[in-house]
């Protein structure tokens, strides 16, 4: 693990841990640029063309982002956004449901080791719920943490909103300070809804979209290999 120089140094005694999902926990390898494919080929963007390649650059450089959110900024209007997030849902859970997804390794066994230790962990993600649950069904994960987040849930802005953290620590009531909640993920916009929610603990993990120099630059307190290691870093800061 790395720490980083932080402003916010208030890290002992954290109860609650808002993990990420694809990436974090949640190997999905590379759905998210498949499920792309879909969305964009129901507008009418082929595969090829340099507005599929503007547009597939855009969706890497924002993964963590809710994915309403990046399909309009894509399409612009509306109805074309609301189109392509259907369509990418569609797509991403049908390669869910064809077994396409698997645990982080250590990833459980590290939300088990939370809950053991007495702190409360909540599941977020930007897809929307119904591919949310359909990853929680995938892995046989329904019931392994008392509450999961999706935009819709908080308000619908996602990350790099503090929206779903704060609807976390007000749901839970695991906290009596924003101070003792950590937030990890593996996109700059996992660590950037944590500094903005005024989270005590804000790591990056290098499994997924994003690395160091992004962390760093979002403002991550930390940064782990894997979530499998969080456990060992909480007990450590208290």
């Amino acid at each position: 693990m790395t720490p980083m120089t932080t402003t916010n140094t208030m890290t002992g005694g954290i109860r609650l841990v808002a993990l990420d999902m694809a990436g974090t926990t949640v190997a999905d390898g590379g759905l998210v640029e498949r499920a792309f494919d879909a969305a964009a080929g129901e507008l009418g963007v082929e595969p090829g063309t340099p507005g599929h390649a503007e547009k597939l650059d855009y969706v890497r450089a924002t993964m963590g982002e809710s994915k309403i959110s990046v399909f309009r900024h894509l399409f612009g209007a509306e109805e074309l956004a609301q189109r392509a997030n259907a369509a990418f849902e569609r797509a991403y859970g049908e390669l869910v449901d064809g077994g396409l997804i698997a645990p982080v390794p250590g990833a459980r066994e590290a939300v088990e080791e939370l809950a053991a230790d007495g702190r409360t962990v909540v599941l977020t993600t930007g897809f929307a719920r119904v591919t949310q649950d359909a990853i929680l069904d995938a892995l046989g994960w329904r019931g392994l943490v008392p509450l999961t987040l999706c935009p819709a849930d908080a308000g619908g802005r996602g990350r790099p909103y503090p929206d779903m953290v704060l609807e976390a620590f007000l749901r839970t009531k695991a906290a009596e300070d924003v101070a003792r909640v950590a937030v990890v993920g593996d996109t700059s916009y996992d660590v950037l809804s944590g500094v903005r929610a005024g989270a005590g603990l804000v790591a990056g993990v290098r499994t997924g979209a994003h690395g160091d120099e992004a962390f760093r630059a979002a403002g991550a307190t930390h940064v782990l290999d894997s979530v499998a290691g969080l456990p060992a870093l909480l007990r450590e800061v208290g």
